[in-house]
């Protein structure tokens, strides 16, 4: 398929820039906002029969004008079925610095520590121009963790060792207190980042850190709803990819045969697998939350169609036609236009019945982005 066949208008009101939240104004005046993660819109496509569900149905099994919220998830899912979740941990990966002798601000994007003992970090640097190799970079004005710029990798990227002399667990400790959330650029481009980001910008059942963006699809399970899909018998399988910053990469050829995909860390262990296998085995849903899952999951499935352990790196690019050989339904976010996202949930929904849901979503107001709306795809 080409690139520009994922093109459509998004406007820019319908890209959410904060969680579903509700808003109370104080007798003093102030305002508090309450954050609920299961009450964004759901909107369920059933890939067989080539429907789509945007409202809640009365006794007589007919649309009211009331939207389904993501907390309707659970009337869909049965006892014995399996959802699978990642349970990477997002870690303030944002920070800003001055470079030394001319005090210019310098925005640094922590990707992933490459030595521990050398304090060697991989990481994107903001104006990219203004920094080379010898450069240093100080974090607080008094303070003393200092970065020097080591080596180039891309355009953007830098290599930094950090020169902070103490025990591991306390550098890292002190490097992410001078992190924020790492929110997409879509929206700290608008607004400001807040330390409810740091909260908000992370699934509950966040467990292994190195994650630099949130796996979003995720954000919308509320402790309530999964103790309610515990009750239900629904089964939770857990694995962990660390996501990276590939799938926010513009793809930049017409062809998407001719993209590459960034690479990102995955571990998919025996416990997750006994889990899922189980629940396809016996022919029950088996349900991949997000993107990032359905890639890992693809890249550790076999031939026999189950889930084999797995632990190293994946850089599967997903897009239509394709052949999937374990999920048989899947919840993700409504992505903006063209991203890899995007046609990964075309690839599992179908081209065409995906395209007409996301013309619904953007005539009925969905929000769009990690803080955005939920789709809910079923073989059915």
């Amino acid at each position: 398929m080409k690139l520009s066949q994922f093109k459509f208008k998004l406007p820019e009101n319908q890209v959410a820039l904060e969680p579903p939240h509700r808003v109370f104004e104080n007798e003093d005046g102030t305002v508090d906002k309450v954050y609920r993660r299961d009450e964004c819109r759901l909107m369920v496509v059933h890939r067989k029969s080539k429907t789509i569900d945007m409202f809640e149905k009365d006794d007589n099994g007919k649309d009211t004008d009331r939207f389904l919220t993501f907390a309707h998830v659970i009337d869909y899912f049965d006892d014995g079925d399996t959802i699978m979740l990642n349970d990477s941990k997002v870690f303030p990966a944002r920070l800003f610095g001055t470079k030394e002798k001319t005090d210019a601000k310098i925005e640094v994007f922590l990707l992933r520590e490459l030595n521990e003992e050398l304090r060697l970090w991989d990481v994107l640097v903001e104006p990219a121009r203004k920094i080379r190799i010898g450069n240093k970079l100080f974090f607080e004005e008094n303070g003393p963790m200092v970065a020097e710029v080591i080596d180039n990798t891309t355009s953007r990227g830098r290599t930094l060792r950090f020169l902070y002399d103490c025990p591991h667990d306390e550098f890292k400790r002190e490097l992410f207190s001078l992190g924020t959330a790492p929110l997409p650029r879509y929206i700290i481009d608008k607004r400001e980042v807040e330390p409810s980001d740091m909260e908000n910008f992370q699934t509950i059942y966040a467990k292994h850190e190195g994650a630099v963006t949130a796996p979003a699809s995720g954000l919308h399970f509320s402790r309530e709803l999964l103790k309610r899909l515990e009750i239900r018998g629904v089964n939770l399988s857990f694995i962990t990819v660390h996501c990276g910053l590939g799938c926010f990469d513009p793809i930049e050829v017409e062809d998407l045969t001719k993209h590459k995909m960034g690479s990102e860390q995955m571990r998919i262990t025996q416990e997750a697998c006994e889990t899922v296998n189980h629940a396809k085995s016996e022919g029950h849903k088996v349900c991949a939350v997000g993107v990032t899952t359905l890639r890992a999951t693809e890249t550790a499935v076999g031939t026999d169609g189950m889930l084999k352990e797995f632990e190293g790196w994946t850089n599967k690019f997903i897009f239509p036609p394709y052949d999937f050989g374990l999920a048989n339904s899947m919840i993700v976010n409504f992505y903006h236009p063209e991203s890899t996202m995007m046609m990964a949930t075309a690839a599992f929904g179908g081209y065409e019945l995906v395209m007409e849901a996301y013309e619904k979503a953007v005539k009925n107001g969905y929000m769009f982005g990690c803080y955005g709306d939920a789709m809910l795809i079923l073989d059915d």
